[in-house]
């Protein structure tokens, strides 16, 4: 592979962009997709669009990421696209605001309120980017919100917000890896990792909770949330009881693969088991793409 073209899929984080679509896939089954009478091609080709939107909208961030990131990457990470010289800051801004506004339009395309979400994800992915990711609460709960907005924009398809509570799971979930991958250059983060844990067991048993309250199928979402937790905390327990970089840094990957079994937790609930089942075939997938770019 031509190593420019190589270097901006590096930007883009093409591991990581599995876990965007899972998010639009179980937000249009808490939408209730499967009972809606709406249901038909034009809907799949909505869906189709939603989640271009939504892997746009992710790999602009992490593009842009890398952007903010410039000076403090050249010490950290002198291996990345920007830094090594591989690829200008200009033509990386240039490819990540393009993928952001790619992911809006696409939004918009959709339905309009699905285009205000995008909106204002866009918004939060450059507040993370550029300014909230340097404070230990607002940055994490930025990148928490980012994933909700995610979250809702699948939620939003129908043009309704019936289900929106979900999307307070990602916030929850989301902050807590952001708070563990504050080690990953430096390690020494065990303070981090008890927090994370706790917040991982809130978010197992609220998307358990949040079944039963609705009547939604929770019995079918235990296997699914079973699978989540031991992906989470296998790694989580290696990183308290080794707390290196490199154990850190398995933790956080562990973390956001693993995005893909929680959304398939939440939307077997409101459609069938063998739906979830589709959701998680794109685990390997992300796994199998995080041995060729870093995830983190």
């Amino acid at each position: 592979m031509n190593a420019v073209l190589k270097g901006y899929l590096r930007l883009a984080r093409p591991a990581n962009l599995p876990t965007a679509a899972a998010d639009i896939f179980a937000g249009i089954a808490v939408a209730g997709v499967f009972e809606s009478p709406e249901f038909s091609n034009s809907l799949l080709v909505s869906i189709g669009v939603l989640v271009l939107a939504s892997v746009c909208l992710y790999a602009g961030g992490v593009v842009l990421n890398d952007v903010f990131d410039y000076k403090i990457d050249q010490v950290e990470r002198p291996e990345r696209p920007i830094p090594s010289g591989l690829i200008s800051r200009k033509s990386a801004t240039l490819f990540g605001v393009f993928l952001v506004a790619l992911g809006v339009l696409f939004a918009f395309y959709v339905r309009p309120i699905c285009g205000i979400i995008g909106s204002v994800l866009a918004i939060l992915i450059l507040l993370y980017d550029g300014f909230s990711k340097k404070y230990d609460f607002l940055g994490p709960f930025n990148m928490g919100l980012c994933r909700s907005a995610n979250l809702l924009l699948g939620i939003a398809i129908l043009g309704m917000f019936d289900g929106w509570e979900y999307a307070i799971v990602p916030l929850l979930y989301i902050y807590a890896i952001t708070m563990i991958s504050r080690g990953e250059v430096h390690g020494n983060n065990k303070k981090h990792l008890i927090w994370a844990g706790a917040l991982y067991a809130l978010v197992i048993f609220g998307v358990l909770g949040m079944h039963i309250v609705r009547s939604a199928g929770y019995l079918e979402s235990i296997p699914f949330l079973g699978l989540f937790a031991f992906l989470i905390y296998r790694p989580l327990i290696h990183a308290y009881k080794a707390n290196t970089p490199a154990n850190i840094k398995k933790a956080v990957i562990a973390g956001v693969l693993s995005l893909i079994a929680l959304d398939a937790s939440m939307a077997v609930g409101f459609s069938f088991w063998w739906y979830g089942l589709l959701i998680l075939l794109l685990l390997p997938l992300s796994m199998l793409l995080s041995k060729l770019f870093a995830v983190t």
